[in-house]
């Protein structure tokens, strides 16, 4: 790795993989850059005229973004506005001031799987306001690269969890319920490839030693669990009685089931995921309830 001495911006660096990401690369000895003024003030990723001001900096980790997919229905607007208004000054800041590469996420943009487990030449069919802005940034990245020969790379994490994320998400929401000693879902069916946030901040450090203008990486662990095996493990592991219901309600444009394909991201980053779903769950009942 080289990143010791490097001037690191991180968007996005108080969210729940920014902090993260952020205490890897000081372990490394990379000096962190965040989006702040000189009265500590946060800067707005969508406020040029802040933005174009920053310098010295070798390489950007743009993590900053609206993620959760029901506010995207509400609030479209600003949804497009923080995810591709924002990625464009993150990109120009980064062609004026030649970085090195900029390291981006997107999410899952593949939609309703043409087939099992997803590849990154899967064909692009997102459903939702905030995956369609992903698409939007994604496009905007690879045009940058195209056009300035800007090195950016995207990281396409299927479903992370991890302590400290927002209880908007299933594993938080169900740990959160279950402290009650009941817990109410809606369809237990649906299956996703869970991905622990350790493996996570593993692959984005491991961007450094890729040296092409740009590409596209998977992360996930390669297998799937449907709600219903999250809850039974999770009660399992909690080891009290726990009363579980689900409504069979179902979600707008719901997946019934995701798998990644991560040959990819072992190939070209000698990446690979090491924390298994038991004891990723094991760990955050650990520090919750410990």
């Amino acid at each position: 790795m080289s990143l010791k001495g490097k001037n690191i911006l991180v968007t996005g660096h108080n969210g729940f993989i920014g902090k993260k990401l952020v205490n890897e690369l000081e372990k490394k000895g990379s000096k962190i850059i965040i989006l702040e003024d000189e009265s500590g003030n946060r800067i707005d990723i969508r406020n040029w005229e802040k933005i174009k001001g920053i310098k010295d900096i070798d390489i950007i980790y743009h993590l900053a973004a609206v993620t959760y997919v029901p506010f995207s229905f509400k609030n479209p607007r600003k949804t497009y506005d923080v995810n591709v208004n924002g990625t464009l000054n993150i990109l120009e800041l980064g062609r004026l001031i030649d970085v090195e590469k900029i390291v981006s996420m997107s999410s899952y943009v593949y939609g309703k799987p043409e087939y099992l487990p997803i590849d990154e030449d899967h064909p692009i069919k997102p459903n939702n306001p905030y995956t369609k802005s992903k698409v939007l940034m994604e496009q905007l990245c690879k045009a940058y690269t195209d056009d300035f020969d800007l090195n950016c790379i995207i990281f396409r994490p299927f479903n992370i969890y991890g302590t400290g994320q927002s209880e908007n998400f299933l594993i938080p929401s169900i740990m959160n319920q279950i402290q009650s000693g009941n817990i109410e879902l809606e369809d237990s069916e649906p299956k996703r490839d869970f991905i622990y946030i350790s493996d996570v901040i593993n692959a984005l450090i491991r961007a450094d030693n890729l040296k092409d203008p740009f590409n596209v990486f998977n992360i996930g662990y390669g297998k799937s669990y449907s709600v219903r095996e999250i809850v039974d493990k999770i009660v399992e592991i909690y080891r009290k009685p726990v009363e579980v219901k689900y409504t069979g309600e179902t979600r707008k444009n719901e997946i019934m089931d995701t798998v990644a394909n991560i040959d990819k991201a072992r190939e070209k980053l000698g990446w690979k995921p090491v924390v298994n779903l038991d004891t990723g769950l094991k760990n955050i009942m650990d520090k919750n309830f410990i």
